[in-house]
């Protein structure tokens, strides 16, 4: 599995973050064939389809050390695992209600040998820690994501970027923009305006400060 659509756009990398996305294609190759955390006809687009698209919140801001996040139904560990290589001096507590894939992130984030990152089995109403973002992907609707993620946010301002929502999604969503509220307090920014690949023609970057 080719890694490198991650390294045209990702330069500068360490040689262990170089190391950790090139273990991710065999680990989740591996561990897909007994869980299926990604779909078996998407598996050999782990890198563009999970990997990159994930690293596409690093291109939103440069977040201070220390700067915690919550990976709001990880499924099996995106976009936190992706995130928490290119941040390694960033917190992710990654949760799901679906343990076989909350165990299959577990396992992969071990096996990399990242140590920025925690794991909840349960609902996102049983995490009850703040934390400066909480990030996702392709979870729900925004105006049920967005009291989700409220509750969690923490009132300590540390980033130039005000603490909020940061999701990815795909399509068209002035529907779903328009039930949150003031559309001019929501950046939507297009993917394919930092990504050549098709894959990301469709694809968005939604943030919401709160």
């Amino acid at each position: 599995m080719d890694a490198s659509v991650i390294y045209k756009y990702f330069t500068d990398l360490t040689p262990l973050q170089r190391e950790q996305v090139d273990k991710l294609g065999e680990l989740y190759s591996q561990w897909n064939e007994k869980v299926n955390v990604i779909s078996r006809k998407d598996i050999d687009n782990l890198y563009p389809h999970h990997v990159l698209h994930s690293m596409s919140i690093s291109r939103l801001f440069t977040p201070v050390t220390d700067t915690r996040f919550l990976d709001l139904g990880t499924g099996g560990g995106f976009p936190g695992i992706p995130l928490a290589i290119i941040w390694p001096d960033c917190h992710f507590h990654l949760i799901d209600r679906i343990g076989k894939k909350i165990n299959v992130a577990k396992a992969v984030a071990t096996e990399l040998g990242l140590t920025n990152v925690t794991f909840q089995h349960g609902d996102a109403g049983e995490c009850h820690e703040k934390f400066d973002f909480i990030v996702s992907r392709a979870v729900t609707d925004l105006d049920k994501l967005v009291p989700m993620a409220r509750k969690n946010i923490s009132p300590r301002q540390r980033n130039k970027l005000h603490n909020g929502l940061i999701c990815l999604k795909g399509g068209d969503l002035q529907n779903e923009i328009s039930r949150i509220g003031k559309k001019d307090n929501v950046l939507e920014q297009p993917l394919a305006e930092w990504f050549e690949e098709p894959f990301f023609e469709t694809k968005k970057l939604i943030y919401k400060p709160l």
